[in-house]
């Protein structure tokens, strides 16, 4: 069986690491505890953080202790940003979002069995310390020469960073110390751009006289042309399918371009290699086939949003298209696929060929009329001769939507006005 550090390592998941030989003799002594931190700064969790969830998913299979910190006191501070002070939400609003990111995150684990997954909250050991406490037995240990050396607080001096962003990191740092003497454990692992957080509660972890401890980072996902992942038009691709929903979602990953998907393929699947590098080939011999992002958009999809979803999103990819039934799509599904095509609003139904002009897919009455003539009108994957003709409210869908298809790629939706 291939050690958990050699398939990190293969999937491109291991950038930083306070030593990698400590740490592999550390994983083959027993079980480990390790922990990985969630802050509820939205109401939902992004796409990139999948990559922290999955990999601790990882460490858990390959049979570690998986402490899974959403942080109800460090979610009311957030971590600096180079781009500015962030607005501090009120302590319930917080707490609401505990509660949801937890329930995002619980479904990828196992809470049974001898490396049962614990979800904790910070806000249980940092509220009860008094300001007192917390300088004499937390601050006192963070140089403030080293704390200034982090590269987005020395971007942040100039334009101004208060002292409660300044002290996240010791916060952070407390947390790890905390869940040493708590639950054992002996490794944090985190995004990239978390390593000086990271090392700074490795060394208070050692400056209180505990440890030793490990940790280690997975870089920071970007497209191949170097811009941000997880972000579409729309803004970022949230896991809750009420701000994505699952058939966004679906298209995201369906969408990815060829340089990229084999990349994410590593970061995300958990096929085998085997599987993988025959998916990588594949896409090299047949690459208009996409079997490379369709196995990525199904595997993801299943994964956030379960098997039900991810299969009426399926059919509904097909179906819009003409290659499956319309009506065996729900209401919700049938919306959400419309909504990503262009979804218009009309007060009544009136003709064909005005119903194409107000979707966009004709610049007007006449084009619509000769796309008509033409053979490449379709509405619910039905060919119409005379765009001239009334629109029955029978044709609607679900009592309300209609489906228009300009040849064999071009879809929009209507939706009648209740």
């Amino acid at each position: 069986m291939t050690h958990i550090l050699d398939d990190l390592h293969w999937r491109g998941l291991l950038q930083d690491s306070t030593g990698l030989d400590e740490l592999r003799e550390h994983l083959d002594s027993g079980p480990a505890t390790f922990y990985v931190g969630f802050d509820p700064t939205a109401a939902s969790l992004h796409l990139g953080h999948l990559t922290q969830i999955l990999t601790a998913r990882r460490l858990q299979l390959a049979g570690h202790r998986p402490l899974l910190l959403v942080g109800g006191a460090t979610g009311q501070i957030g971590d600096p940003r180079e781009t500015g002070e962030r607005t501090l939400n009120p302590p319930e609003v917080t707490a609401g979002w505990v509660v949801k990111i937890r329930n995002q995150v619980e479904p990828f684990f196992d809470f049974d069995g001898p490396v049962a997954a614990t979800m904790v909250n910070n806000l249980d050991w940092t509220e009860p310390m008094s300001a007192i406490e917390f300088l004499r037995d937390v601050g006192k240990h963070f140089p403030v020469s080293k704390m200034l050396a982090r590269d987005v607080v020395r971007t942040r001096l100039e334009s101004g960073i208060s002292f409660t962003e300044f002290a996240y990191q010791l916060l952070q740092s407390n947390d790890y110390y905390e869940l040493h003497v708590r639950h054992g454990c002996t490794l944090q692992f985190g995004g990239s751009d978390q390593w000086g957080n990271i090392t700074a509660g490795v060394d208070f972890i050692r400056r209180r006289g505990a440890g030793p401890v490990h940790a280690f980072t997975t870089p920071l996902v970007t497209k191949a042309d170097g811009t941000k992942f997880g972000k579409t038009e729309g803004g970022a691709v949230w896991l809750d399918a009420t701000l994505t929903s699952p058939y966004a979602f679906y298209q995201f990953w369906f969408n990815t371009e060829d340089r990229d998907v084999l990349r994410y393929l590593k970061y995300f699947s958990f096929r085998t290699r085997e599987e993988l590098e025959a998916l990588e080939q594949e896409t090299a011999e047949r690459p208009f086939a996409r079997a490379a992002q369709r196995a990525l958009a199904e595997e993801l999809t299943t994964l956030v949003h379960g098997k039900d979803e991810t299969d009426q999103v399926i059919a509904a990819s097909q179906a819009l298209f003409g290659r499956g039934g319309l009506e065996t799509l729900s209401p919700g599904t049938l919306r959400s696929a419309l909504s990503e095509a262009g979804l218009a609003t009309v007060p009544a139904l009136g003709t064909y060929a005005a119903l194409f002009k107000e979707s966009g897919l004709v610049a007007g009455l006449g084009e619509a009329r000769r796309a008509a003539a033409e053979g490449g009108l379709y509405v619910n994957n039905e060919r119409i001769g005379d765009a001239d003709a009334e629109v029955s409210v029978d044709s609607l869908l679900h009592g309300e939507f209609l489906v228009l298809r300009r040849g064999k790629k071009t879809i929009a939706g209507i939706q009648l006005q209740s």
